[in-house]
């Protein structure tokens, strides 16, 4: 029979953990993961750029942007089998080395003047790819570095910087590129990893590596299946993940139809000062709400937090979706960003917690290959599709209606199964 999940704010009074930041291994396990977050988000600008300013191709600079989903969904239940097999921590040294070489390759293949646009889609889809092995050993790090008490913290954290420096990267990712070109904020990037692969390599509080490579391990394929029985026979943890998967879907057709919607609805060209605001105030409300919810966490169940933050999300959505004055979408947009953000960082949280150390890669890999690199892709196109055939605002309702399916789905669990904030904590 499964045991019932433990309750989120569920304090280890034996265990007296260190105050974040004096914890060793995570302040190096945190700079790994902003410094990776900066030269990714100036990557993320650049690869485009310099996609187009080779080939002219838009078919080729979609491409590149598609790599950046597509691995999940082909990797992503191999690369959590293998963290959950492997030392994790030499799993994310070797993604980070590897990638550092693969995206090294472009500027040095330009230095020697034979750079080609199979070159520079390849290494982006294999960047992506070395990222999503980096990713599922990641989940099981910030358990084993922070204790499970410490995870709302940790994750509030690593979320809200990684989100503040893509914002600057993004913001600075222009300026870069014009002093750099393309190919030297790439070669940037490439040593963002290399950093970051020995940040990696001086953690030592990895207990369970060492443990868990002492366990007689099932098959591959029945490796697989063990995670994927264990995150459908939670109750609480296969809503929160469809529910993150219909919000991904959200999100991705917000993202995607931004530029359009604010041109036809809001008066504001893709060249305007203003395009840039819109983006921002997603991104900074993504940043309030990852620091929010540890104190809300401290007063509610992570259940409970879905069963108010969808409702909210989904009247914040069509509150945008509604909006004919920039003015108005300003703070809507940031809120709802707000409220989005924090769903995601709740469903992290919740299942790093009730999941075990051994089955940590294979839960969160699925959880999020189902979230990333299906729901987010998968909104982008529905809502082009609909934008195309009927109006913008009809493929953003389109996506606050996939919010509101989520809501229902949340409110279908027993109240039971939302746990209650731990006496004296409230």
């Amino acid at each position: 029979m499964t045991q019932p999940p433990p309750d989120i704010s569920d304090r280890d009074e034996d265990a007296q953990p260190q105050r974040l930041f004096r914890n060793r291994d995570f302040r190096l396990f945190w700079l790994s993961r902003v410094l990776s977050g900066a030269g990714s988000a100036v990557s993320y600008v650049a690869m485009p750029i310099l996609v187009y300013r080779e080939t002219g191709s838009p078919l080729l600079v979609s491409l590149v942007a598609a790599g950046e989903a597509m691995p999940y969904v082909f990797f992503g239940l191999l690369a959590g089998a293998l963290a959950d097999r492997m030392n994790r921590r030499r799993l994310m040294v070797a993604a980070d080395i590897l990638n550092a070489l693969c995206l090294a390759s472009i500027p040095l293949a330009a230095a020697f003047s034979s750079l080609s646009a199979a070159h520079i889609v390849i290494a982006a889809f294999l960047s992506s790819s070395l990222y999503v092995f980096f990713d599922a050993a990641g989940y099981g790090v910030v358990p084993t570095v922070v204790g499970k008490a410490q995870i709302p913290e940790a994750n509030s954290a690593i979320w809200g910087a990684e989100t503040t420096v893509r914002i600057v990267g993004t913001a600075m990712a222009g300026l870069l590129v014009a002093a750099l070109r393309p190919t030297g904020v790439l070669a940037l990037d490439a040593a963002t990893f290399l950093a970051s692969a020995l940040l990696i390599r001086a953690l030592t509080n990895m207990p369970g590596d060492s443990a868990s490579a002492a366990v007689e391990r099932p098959g591959f394929l029945e490796s697989i299946r063990e995670g994927l029985r264990f995150l459908w026979g939670q109750p609480e943890l296969k809503a929160m993940t469809v529910s993150g998967c219909l919000q991904s879907f959200a999100g991705g057709a917000f993202i995607g139809q931004l530029v359009i919607f604010a041109d036809r609805c809001l008066g504001i060209k893709e060249s305007d000062p203003r395009i840039g605001l819109m983006f921002t105030a997603w991104s900074v409300g993504g940043v309030l709400g990852s620091l929010a919810l540890p104190r809300l966490l401290r007063r509610a169940g992570a259940v409970q937090i879905m069963r108010v933050a969808l409702p909210a999300s989904t009247a914040l959505g069509l509150l945008t979706a509604l909006a004919s004055d920039w003015r108005l979408a300003l703070p809507t947009i940031a809120a709802w960003g707000t409220v989005y953000l924090m769903v995601i960082v709740n469903t992290v949280t919740y299942a790093q917690t009730v999941t075990p150390g051994p089955l940590q890669g294979r839960v969160n890999t699925t959880r999020r290959m189902l979230s990333s690199g299906v729901g987010a892709p998968a909104g982008a196109m529905a809502a082009g599709l609909v934008t195309a055939s009927f109006d913008v605002r009809a493929g953003l309702l389109m996506a606050v209606s996939a919010i509101a399916l989520s809501a229902v789905f949340a409110w279908t669990l027993p109240s039971s199964a939302a746990p209650s904030p731990t006496a004296g904590e409230a």
